[in-house]
């Protein structure tokens, strides 16, 4: 996956109400009339009211844009977090490396960022992560007339090979001795694929599971490899925002225990797989 955008031009400043939120009452929510930032728990937000995810899009089926509202896995995880917090979801669309810096968490633009974003000891130096909550691995997506059946063809056929900037599946690659052609976003690299700019890819496979479902993208493109790099996946805080981290890993715990998560898992990534879906520590 990524060690952390294509079909829209991303509006940074913009805040975009995801879908099926409610704002609950102000007994969940304190607000003493000037509008609080304490939301339940006593867990401090930066704008009062709502908890401002930071995400980079698109990346389905963990966060898109469908119908003019933002959605996905990610998103509704996130959801359930600020349910907890009495408070409403709202998503800033920022570039990929300011995740890895956390540069928007610091500066007090998002509470958490949440863009299937893997762990890595380089990130934890910037950021807090919550407990794991997906475990992914890498494909190797190819045109069907490339004649390529894994990594191992690409490097030996000198097949273009293509991967979107900043993600640990570029990391991997080139780690592996590829120079691959970086892609800005997900949608950019299926892009360059069917244009022919490249012959293969390799990002994460639960984003190659959602392009499949489409039947345009299955007669045209074939997984030629599974790469299990030992990713996995979790949503980030300012470092020391242990009020918050520990608001998220609860969420996450409780979606685990009520079938909430497995629920959410069929509908956003496809059958339910207990070897993906990492369990989620209180």
């Amino acid at each position: 996956m990524k060690t952390l955008p294509g079909r829209r031009t991303r509006v940074p400043a913009a805040l975009i109400a995801t879908a099926g939120l409610v704002l609950l009452t102000a007994c969940t929510s304190s607000d003493d009339g000037g509008g609080s930032k304490t939301a339940a728990g006593g867990v401090e937000v930066v704008k009062a009211g709502q908890l401002t995810t930071c995400t980079h899009l698109p990346y389905p089926p963990f966060q898109s844009e469908i119908d003019g509202k933002v959605q996905g896995f990610d998103v509704a995880l996130i959801d359930l977090v600020a349910d907890d917090l009495g408070v409403k979801q709202q998503i800033l669309d920022t570039p990929f490396e300011n995740f890895k810096t956390g540069a928007f968490l610091n500066s007090g633009e998002c509470d958490l960022a949440a863009a299937g974003m893997t762990i890595t000891e380089e990130r934890k130096k910037n950021v807090d992560f919550s407990d794991p909550y997906f475990n992914a691995t890498q494909a190797v997506l190819v045109d069907k007339d490339s004649g390529v059946t894994s990594l191992a063809d690409v490097k030996s056929k000198n097949v273009k090979l293509g991967a979107q900037a900043q993600t640990t599946g570029e990391d991997h690659v080139k780690g592996e001795g590829f120079d691959p052609v970086s892609f800005e976003s997900s949608d950019a690299v299926l892009n360059g694929l069917r244009t022919g700019q490249v012959k293969a890819v390799v990002i994460d496979y639960p984003v190659v599971q959602g392009w499949l479902k489409d039947k345009a993208n299955a007669d045209a493109f074939t997984v030629a490899e599974q790469i299990d790099t030992g990713e996995e996946y979790g949503f980030t805080v300012k470092k020391g925002n242990t009020a918050l981290r520990e608001a998220v890993n609860k969420a996450l715990a409780d979606a685990k225990a009520d079938g909430t998560y497995k629920k959410l898992y069929e509908q956003w990534i496809g059958p339910y797989d207990e070897s993906a879906a990492s369990p989620a520590a209180s």
